[in-house]
């Protein structure tokens, strides 16, 4: 814990900070203002990690950085039932691997992160065991290298970079013996949760497997800390191109002004807006959620406002399985024989000529 006789870990020390991470509500009442009391059945049902550099700046209840990673006794309130809700257990023919959409796996290499974000997705699982062993690995690779479909691997967990440079590489390159995996993919939040984490040796390592994308996820302007900024100019001056898939989360970036901003950031550090997710329904984050309108409002105020490059798909995740699906404001007013009314960003409304096209030549 970060204190006068254990002062906090400077930033780019990464190892330092995971292992001063805060882990119990007791030793997180020393230097927040939390009822420690209230918080250890929470913390009983989904573990808590904040490592120093996010604690640094998670200064006051509800703000932007408290809200993600302070747990709150509303986890254990809401009335969705525990579970798999997106089916990935279903969709996993090995342990660890789901195999969803026919041409890419999620290969889930560790169970741990720098820091437990409170919405997130996997949060029945992650921070609950020691992780995928080298069996479990080994059958994952296995099952790839026997399914010719699989073009793409993408790394996730839990963090991929919590694990030590040695053994992520020899991961990345045994998928790239296999022939027909042809992309690698990593999702990592270090680049916002532990800048530190993104050393020029493991920049060094990555850039040996291209085409290699990483896919990291910030939720407002004010986690592009000049630590954060560093981490992202070493991945991308290293050709790795770098996606920002962030997720809508109630106080924390649930309005157009705040999600513009973050846009905007992240285009300044050459990080490309990917996806705008509306959050799961996973037991434990109601609380956190937000309603599908104040995504589709946010999308909206976002079009012809910020560049096109900058805004981000907002995307729902089906239950059931079903997979990742964008979602619109509607921009279409009515349809009429050779003409669409279409609302522009504005709000304006405008007709535009449609046709079915001049026949085919020979065409009767």
């Amino acid at each position: 814990m970060p204190n006068a006789a254990n002062p906090t870990p400077a930033a780019s020390d990464w190892k330092k900070n995971l292992a001063a991470s805060i882990h119990s509500p007791e030793t997180l009442a020393r230097v927040r203002p939390v009822d420690a009391a209230a918080l250890e059945a929470v913390c009983a049902r989904y573990p808590m990690r904040i490592n120093p550099y996010w604690l640094s700046m998670a200064q006051r209840p509800g703000d932007p950085f408290w809200r993600q990673a302070v747990p709150d006794v509303r986890e254990l309130e809401d009335g969705i039932a525990e579970g798999d809700p997106l089916a990935e257990e279903t969709q996993s023919p090995v342990p660890g691997l789901i195999h969803r959409y026919p041409d890419r796996v999620v290969f889930l290499v560790s169970d741990r992160c720098a820091m437990y974000c409170r919405h997130c997705m996997r949060k029945r699982r992650v921070g609950r065991a020691a992780g995928p062993g080298r069996e479990a690995i080994a059958a994952g690779i296995d099952y790839i290298r026997a399914t010719p479909a699989v073009e793409e691997v993408i790394l996730s967990g839990g963090d991929p970079l919590m694990l030590e440079d040695a053994a992520l590489e020899e991961i990345l390159a045994r998928l790239k013996e296999i022939a027909h995996v042809k992309l690698l993919r990593i999702h990592t939040r270090m680049p916002s949760s532990l800048p530190g984490r993104i050393t020029a040796s493991l920049v060094a390592m990555l850039g040996r497997f291209h085409p290699l994308f990483v896919n990291t996820q910030f939720n407002h302007p004010a986690e592009m800390t000049p630590e954060a900024a560093e981490a992202c100019r070493r991945l991308v001056d290293a050709g790795i191109p770098l996606g920002c898939q962030s997720v809508l989360i109630r106080g924390v970036n649930d309005d157009a002004g705040t999600m513009a901003a973050l846009m905007r950031t992240l285009l300044a550090q050459r990080v490309r807006p990917y996806y705008l997710h509306q959050m799961d329904p996973v037991r434990g984050t109601a609380h956190l959620r937000t309603p599908i309108e104040t995504g589709l409002g946010i999308m909206a105020a976002l079009r012809g406002r910020i560049p096109g490059i900058g805004v981000p798909q907002f995307m729902i995740d089906l239950p059931g399985g079903g997979g990742k699906v964008p979602l619109l404001p509607e921009s279409v007013v009515s349809r009429k024989p050779g003409i669409w009314r279409v609302r522009s960003y504005d709000g304006k409304i405008y007709d535009y000529p449609v046709s079915s096209g001049a026949p085919e030549k020979g065409a009767p």
